[in-house]
């Protein structure tokens, strides 16, 4: 393989990247809003002599190169969040601006700079004749992801039927090949009291003090140590062997699992009245060893909960907005955790690509990105939460994280991406696939996979 070539094409898109990375952010594309910007992208796929580019029921742009009955993805995920305060931001979010080596705006690092990357790499991959024999290359534009992280995948396997071999995440990387993440899930609480006149509490039963009881255990089980010092044992204990035999060394990669109190709710006939329900809702982020039933029953098994016995009821979300076509794809907001072998073939592969065409160290355009990169190592793991909840989590299609931009700048104002980054992810994603080797593959590329612990949601 000729990577000169492929790092001078990638170079020589830089700009073309760049106009359509600004384009991208010019158009506001919020969760359930992504019409324009996926009609965008359709647009520079045709330009670009794509074999074929398809929007599906949901709204995911879908852009085909090759002929082959296997396929090799490459996932962004088009909706932003929204803007927050108007006053964080320096210049406008959506007009942005660029300089030599950055781009300014909402979306730039999470994650429409990896949709101009990936939709450029597979460019390069026709132009220099880089899909092998058997395969053909899908470029996806998904939808909905800040809003239900991996629902667009589910609608991709269940609805649309389409399985690859293997998921490029174009997530924002830090320079990195990211091989897993925590999963999560939204657990809400609900608490029944009785309402009575406040010049008198004592006729009631006040909910919003039988919460409180409720919240203050829920931040023993995010803070507490794991010993016998405590009632509530808290969630590091899934970092020890005592406790999580099979996969602590996996949770050690990840990270601990964390839980916080995000939203309280209330009813009250009146501010003169007793409260006579409160309910909350927690943000619960999962490592290796927890399933959606151990959280579940983590909170039920809460010194309070089980105090106010039938009053307290612990359940999961649901999602059902409609996306931009109209469509609605209900799903638990259940996202689970996964993770790969360093020596799987697909994440090898990836790490092979940099080797060859960047050396086997994190890249950095200036002082901002050295900062988060310098020292850490190449192949590592995402903070938050990706699709790839739903490509591996949930189906076990293996998944691979490499993208421009940083997880530091997703959500934050004053939102920048590096165009080096589009450079180096272009022509890594353009190697791959010639470099991936099936044959390698071992039982299970997967070191760990909720669906594999005994969850039965379908």
């Amino acid at each position: 393989m000729d990577y000169a070539a492929i790092k001078k094409a990638a170079e020589a898109y830089g700009p073309a990247m760049t106009k359509f990375l600004r384009d991208m952010i010019a158009i506001p594309s919020e969760s359930c809003e992504e019409k324009n910007v996926v009609y965008r992208i359709k647009e520079e796929m045709e330009k670009l002599g794509y074999d074929k580019v398809e929007i599906d029921g949901l709204g995911n742009v879908i852009g085909w190169m090759g002929d082959g009955d296997k396929i090799i993805a490459i996932d962004s995920h088009i909706d932003t969040v929204g803007i927050g305060n108007i006053n964080n931001w320096e210049k406008d979010p959506y007009e942005g601006y660029e300089t030599d080596k950055i781009i300014y705006g909402r979306g730039g690092s999470d994650q429409e700079g990896g949709m101009a990357s990936a939709t450029y790499g597979a460019k390069i991959m026709k132009d220099l004749g880089l899909i092998p024999e058997g395969y053909k290359i899908m470029v996806v534009g998904s939808v909905q992801e800040e809003d239900c992280d991996g629902m667009c995948w589910q609608y991709i396997y269940n609805v649309d039927k389409i399985v690859p071999e293997f998921v490029i995440s174009t997530e924002p990387t830090d320079g990195g090949i990211y091989r897993g993440h925590r999963g999560r899930m939204e657990i809400r609480v609900d608490v029944k009291g009785v309402s009575c006149h406040g010049s008198a509490p004592e006729r009631g039963d006040n909910a919003i003090y039988k919460m409180a009881d409720i919240l203050q255990d829920v931040r023993a089980l995010n803070e507490n140590p794991a010993d016998d010092s405590v009632e509530i044992k808290g969630l590091v204990k899934m970092l020890d062997p005592k406790y999580n035999p099979d996969h602590y060394e996996d949770a050690r990669f990840l990270g601990r699992g964390t839980c916080t109190t995000s939203q309280i709710f209330y009813t009250s006939p009146s501010r003169c009245a007793v409260a006579d329900s409160c309910a909350i809702s927690i943000d619960r982020r999962m490592t290796a060893g927890e399933t959606y039933k151990s959280c579940l029953k983590e909170i039920e098994d809460l010194p309070s909960v089980k105090k106010y016995g039938d009053d307290v009821k612990v359940s999961m979300y649901w999602y059902d907005r409609p996306s931009w076509t109209g469509e609605v794809y209900k799903t638990e907001c259940f996202f689970p955790t996964w993770i790969n072998k360093e020596t799987a073939p697909h994440v090898q592969a990836l790490v092979d690509a940099h080797h060859a065409l960047w050396g086997d160290t994190r890249l950095w355009a200036d002082d901002t990105a050295k900062a988060k990169r310098e020292g850490r190592p190449l192949t590592d793991k995402w903070t938050f939460s990706t699709n790839g909840v739903s490509i591996q989590g949930r189906y076990g299609i293996p998944c691979v994280g490499f993208g421009p931009g940083a997880e530091s700048q997703a959500h934050a104002p004053n939102e920048i991406t590096w165009k080096q980054d589009l450079v180096v992810c272009a022509a890594l994603y353009a190697a791959v696939p010639m470099l991936y080797k099936p044959g390698d593959k071992e039982e299970s590329a997967t070191s760990f996979r909720q669906e594999l612990t005994g969850n039965d949601i379908k």
